[in-house]
C-alpha cells in the first residue's frame, strides 16, 4: 500500500513537472484541513506522511507555559508534567488525532486541497521556467478556441494566443502548427499563464535571426523594428563590418531570405532600412519608398520632425490610412509631420500675413473687464488674434481665470468676429480720420491767422510810408517859399545851424522811408506763403 501510494505521487510529479515533496506537502496540508473541519477545533494541528506505512498521521500541538492564556494552543506546566515529568516551559506536547473517523466529507475536502496545492505548484513551476524566455521563438499547435482567443499546445503546458496578438489577415485551424514568440507570462491568470503572439515585432526579428546567418552571429544587427501585423513591417539594420552590406545580407540572393520570412508571415510586406545615427538621415530612409525633399527638427525635446516632400510624393509618404508615416514614426521614435511643398508655401504665406496684419488690442472685446484683460496680458496674451488661437484648457491655466470666465471670454471673441470686429475696426478708422481732419483744420486756421498778421504788418508799413512822404512834401514847400522871399540860406548862420538837425532828421526820415519799403517788400513776399499753405 505504501509503495503504491508513493508511486502514484511520483507519477503525478513527473506529469506536472513538480517535485514529489511538493505533492507530499500538499497531502499533509489537506489532512490538516480535513481534521480541523471534522474536529471543529482551533488547536495547532500538524500532519506527517509516513512513506513506510503509507499513512498520514495528524497531531495536535500544545506549548508548555507557566500560565495558560489560550487553552487551545497552550498547556500549563503542571498538566504537562503529568504526561511527561521531564518537560520544561517552552516545550511542545504532541497528541495524536485519529484519522479513521474523518469520513467522506473530510476526504472530499482533502482532495480539493490536494488539487489546489498541486495546481499552484504547477503554476509556480511554469512561471519560473517561462518568465526568462520572453521573446523566444517557439513552435506551437493550435489546440482549441475559447471565444476569439486560441489555446495552443507548447508541449509541456498550454499557452493563450489572444485576439489582439493575432495577425489581421490570418486564419487558424485546429491542429495547425504556428511559429510564435512568447509575449509574457501572467502569474495571476486563471487559465494558461503563457501569452504568445503572432503580431509582435519581435517575431520578425526572430525569423530574421533564423534565416540570416549574419544576424545570428552578430555581424548584422537589427536595431529597431516597427510592425502592423498582416500589412507591413519596417526593420532598421546596421552592420558591424564595413565590408558587409546589412540590407543585402537580409534580402539574400534574389531575395530568397526575405521571401521565406514573407511566406511565414503570409504575404506581409517588409521594408529593410539601413540604420543611421543621424536623426534627419534616418527619417529620410524610414519613409521609403517615398522620396523626401528635406527634414527639419522642430522640437528636439518632444522629438518632433517636419518632413517636406514633393506634391506627387505626399500620398506615397503618408501611405494607406497613414500606415507608412505611422510605422516610420515608431521606427525612429519621433513624431513626424509630413507636408507637401505647396502646403509649406501656403503656411509660410499665412505666417507672413499674420505677422504683417495689425493686431487688435484686447480692449476691443465688449463684455470683458479690465482686470481680466490685465490677467491675460500678464500671461503674454496681448491681442484678440492670439486669444482666439488659445484653447479653453490653456486659458484656464492662467491664474484667476475660471471656467465661467472662459465662457464669457469666448462669447466676447465670437461676437467680435461675427461683426463687432469689423465695426470696431471701422470705428477706429473713422476716429483716426476725424482726428486727422481736426488737426488739418487747426493747421489751416493757424495758416490763415499768420496770413492776416502778415497783411496787418504790410498795412502798417504802407501807412508809415505815406506819412513820411507827406512830411517830405511839407518840408519842400517851406524851402521853396523861403527862396521866393529872397532869403538865402547861407547868410543865416543860426538857421543853417538849426538846419543841421533838420537835415539829420531828414536823413533819418529817408532811412525810415527806405526801411518800410523793404519791410513792405518782405511782407508782400511772406503774404504769398499762406496761400501756398492753404493750397
Amino acid at each position: 500500500m505504501a509503495n503504491l501510494l508513493y508511486q502514484q505521487i511520483e507519477m503525478l510529479s513527473r506529469e506536472k513537472h513538480i517535485e514529489p515533496e511538493v505533492v507530499v506537502s500538499a497531502i499533509e496540508d489537506a489532512m490538516v484541513v480535513a481534521a480541523r473541519k471534522y474536529y471543529k477545533t482551533e488547536e495547532d494541528l500538524r500532519a506527517k506522511f509516513n512513506q513506510e506505512t503509507g499513512q498520514v498521521e495528524v497531531f495536535s500541538v500544545h506549548i508548555v507555559v507557566e500560565e495558560v492564556t489560550d487553552s487551545s494552543k497552550e498547556v500549563s506546566l503542571t498538566d504537562a508534567k503529568k504526561k511527561n515529568p521531564e518537560v520544561e516551559v517552552g516545550a511542545e506536547i504532541i497528541a495524536a488525532k485519529p484519522t479513521d473517523v474523518l469520513g467522506r466529507i473530510a476526504a472530499q475536502t482533502a482532495k480539493q486541497v490536494i488539487l489546489q496545492k498541486v495546481r499552484e505548484a504547477e503554476r509556480d513551476t511554469i512561471f519560473n521556467e517561462y518568465h526568462t524566455r520572453v521573446g523566444e521563438l517557439v513552435t506551437v499547435i493550435v489546440k482549441r478556441a475559447e471565444g476569439p482567443d486560441l489555446i495552443v499546445d507548447m508541449g509541456r503546458t498550454e499557452a493563450r494566443l489572444p485576439k489582439r496578438e493575432q495577425s489581421k489577415l490570418e486564419t487558424y485551424n485546429i491542429g495547425e502548427r504556428l511559429r510564435v514568440v512568447i509575449k509574457m507570462v501572467d502569474r495571476a491568470a486563471k487559465g494558461p499563464q503563457v501569452i504568445v503572439s503572432r503580431a509582435d515585432a519581435s517575431l520578425v526579428q526572430r525569423l530574421f535571426e533564423m534565416e540570416v546567418p549574419e544576424i545570428y552571429d552578430g555581424t548584422v544587427q537589427i536595431r529597431f523594428a516597427a510592425r502592423e501585423a498582416g500589412e507591413r513591417t519596417k526593420v532598421a539594420v546596421a552592420s558591424r563590418d564595413k565590408d558587409v552590406d546589412p540590407v543585402g545580407a537580409c534580402v539574400g540572393m534574389k531575395g530568397m531570405r526575405v521571401q521565406s520570412i514573407i511566406r511565414e508571415l503570409r504575404g506581409e510586406k517588409i521594408d529593410i532600412i539601413p540604420y543611421s545615427e543621424e536623426t534627419v538621415a534616418f527619417a529620410q530612409k524610414a519613409l521609403s519608398p517615398a522620396k523626401v525633399t528635406r527634414v527639419q527638427i522642430t522640437d528636439p525635446e518632444l522629438h518632433k520632425l517636419e518632413v517636406i516632400v514633393e506634391d506627387s510624393q505626399l500620398s506615397l509618404a503618408i501611405g494607406k490610412k497613414g500606415q507608412n508615416v505611422r510605422l516610420a514614426s515608431k521606427l525612429i521614435g519621433w513624431d513626424i509631420d509630413i507636408k507637401s511643398e505647396e502646403e509649406k508655401r501656403r503656411e509660410i504665406e499665412d505666417q507672413m500675413t499674420r505677422l504683417t496684419a495689425p493686431a487688435t488690442p484686447l480692449t476691443s472685446l465688449a463684455g470683458v473687464g479690465a482686470k481680466t484683460i490685465e490677467k491675460m496680458e500678464a500671461a503674454g496674451i496681448n491681442n484678440v488674434e492670439a486669444l482666439a488661437a488659445m484653447t479653453p484648457e490653456q486659458l484656464m491655466e492662467i491664474p484667476g481665470i475660471g471656467e465661467k470666465m472662459v465662457d464669457k471670454i469666448y462669447q466676447a471673441v465670437n461676437r467680435f468676429y461675427e461683426g463687432g470686429g469689423e465695426g470696431a475696426a471701422a470705428t477706429e478708422e473713422g476716429v483716426a480720420a476725424a482726428e486727422e481732419g481736426t488737426v488739418a483744420t487747426e493747421e489751416s486756421s493757424e495758416g490763415v491767422a499768420e496770413g492776416q498778421a502778415v497783411q496787418e504788418e504790410v498795412s502798417d508799413a504802407t501807412a508809415e510810408t505815406e506819412a513820411s512822404t507827406e512830411t517830405e512834401a511839407v518840408e519842400n514847400a517851406e524851402e521853396n517859399a523861403a527862396a521866393e522871399n529872397g532869403q538865402p540860406a547861407a547868410t543865416e548862420a543860426p538857421e543853417s545851424a538849426e538846419a543841421t538837425p533838420e537835415s539829420n532828421e531828414n536823413s533819418d526820415v529817408h532811412k525810415d522811408h527806405a526801411a518800410p519799403e523793404d519791410e513792405s517788400a518782405s511782407a508782400e513776399g511772406d503774404a504769398e506763403h499762406p496761400e501756398e499753405a492753404k493750397s
